[in-house]
């Protein structure tokens, strides 16, 4: 697999979302779109600041256009934490920062200019706005929200667009007892076709992943994914796999699920129809939940008419629209399985050992104290393998505490042999001085 997508990188690809998912889009809008995506909060990764500014936004997006997610990857900083700014500057852009915290950037370099504390355009912003973070100075006050516009919209194209949702289904008996479902569920914006929908015992992003999984494997790659904006869709695991599939992620507004309107469409036909006509005393567990489910979907929902395709049934429309879908290429095929792998990263012990879900694994000794990665599958609940920082694969093994009690440890060749090949480094001032103070040479020992 390629190199780890940085957080940081995810962060501002998700930021670019209303951008970087258009392809029509002329100059003048790119600007209005920057300023509207300036203008709303954001969870910035490792920082307290909730804004981003539109010259920042601009910045990311025409190195996106340039190289793709590797030019949104955060560079290091040698400097980072220090400043060059003379004590008079920092202490007054500290003061003029605490006296009004709404104040601007700009502002503040050309209050410090007319104090003539510094000369005319030579204060830079970005050394203004390091100083800021680094004393947590930095936070911007809300703009004011405008009104929100609504406009009924669909895809040109099948895989144009696919909308994810979930819905509270039945409660299932499993080994663990009665457990509440949820109906985790991708549908294809422009056709209304489920590419694949599954009960699941919960809502986290591991569970949206694998019914991701299964949707590209019937139905190819989309090129958008429209999703919620809560903590599970949000998953780092789930952005990586989006940005190595060149899947854009595109993030629903908070508590307005108009935006996707045909999937809750879908839900009040599938609460009507499925739900409302299930036999839950014929249910025996989920994987039984799940064959009625997408026996349902395939030959009864996918086959009816539906009246926003012009009367023609979902599976049809789809049938047509096929030369537009992204197929998978026999390259993707062969990594799809490693892209939906997780990546944790471990520190090995004194033991050579490292721990995962509550169970310990061994590794070589040479790799005490150093950080590894376990590669797992989080399906199957289990390491698939381990890399080195560098990507070099490494032995794993369960811990087996018994077999270790009866192996012979490896120690390094002399480590408590008393001949020395060379001498120490007292032994050295000491002929040192015999030579220099007497003229005596030590004799050497035999």
């Amino acid at each position: 697999m390629s190199k780890p997508i940085h957080p940081t990188a995810l962060f501002r690809l998700m930021v670019l979302g209303p951008l970087a998912s258009r392809t029509d889009v002329g100059r003048g809008e790119i600007k209005r779109i920057a300023t509207e995506l300036a203008s709303k909060p954001y969870n910035i990764p490792d920082s307290k600041r909730t804004y981003v500014s539109k010259e920042s936004i601009l910045r990311w997006y025409y190195e996106w256009k340039r190289g793709g997610i590797e030019a949104l990857q955060p560079l290091s900083r040698d400097d980072k934490g220090k400043t060059q700014l003379p004590t008079d500057v920092q202490e007054s852009i500290i003061q003029l920062k605490q006296d009004n915290p709404a104040r601007s950037i700009t502002t503040i370099v050309n209050m410090i200019e007319r104090q003539g504390l510094v000369s005319k355009g030579k204060l830079s912003r970005s050394s203004v706005h390091r100083f800021l973070q680094h004393h947590r100075l930095s936070k911007r006050l809300p703009t004011s929200v405008n009104t929100i516009e609504r406009r009924s919209f669909v895809a040109a194209h099948a895989g144009d667009l696919w909308q994810g949702d979930v819905l509270h289904g039945p409660s299932v008996m499993t080994e663990l007892g009665l457990r509440k479902t949820y109906l985790v569920s991708l549908m294809d914006d422009a056709t209304r076709l489920i590419v694949h929908s599954a009960f699941c015992l919960s809502e986290t992003a591991l569970d949206i992943e694998g019914v991701l999984k299964q949707a590209i494997l019937k139905r190819g790659l989309p090129n958008k994914l429209l999703i919620d904006n809560g903590p599970a869709y949000r998953a780092q695991s789930l952005q990586t796999i989006c940005a190595f599939l060149d899947i854009r992620i595109v993030y629903s507004k908070p508590y307005e699920p108009e935006s996707k309107g045909k999937l809750e469409r879908f839900h009040r036909t599938f609460r009507s129809q499925f739900l409302n006509e299930l036999e839950p005393q014929k249910i025996k567990d989920l994987s039984d939940l799940n064959a009625r489910l997408w026996a349902w979907c395939e030959s009864v929902y996918h086959m009816r008419p539906h009246t926003g395709l012009n009367g023609e049934s979902p599976i049809e429309r789809w049938r047509k629209e096929l030369v537009h879908v992204r197929h998978l290429s026999p390259g993707t095929i062969e990594r799809l399985d490693d892209l939906f792998l997780h990546r944790v990263k471990r520190r090995v012990k004194k033991d050579a050992s490292v721990s995962w879900e509550g169970r310990l694994y061994e590794v070589h000794h040479n790799l005490v104290g150093e950080d590894v990665t376990l590669i797992v599958d989080p399906h199957a609940h289990k390491i698939v393998r381990a890399e080195t920082i560098f990507g070099d694969h490494i032995s794993i093994t369960p811990l087996d505490r018994r077999a270790n009690a009866r192996r012979k440890r490896q120690r390094p060749h002399g480590a408590f042999t008393t001949h020395q090949q060379t001498k120490s480094a007292v032994e050295i001032a000491y002929e040192d001085y015999l030579q220099n103070i007497t003229g005596f040479t030590a004799i050497k020992e035999s």
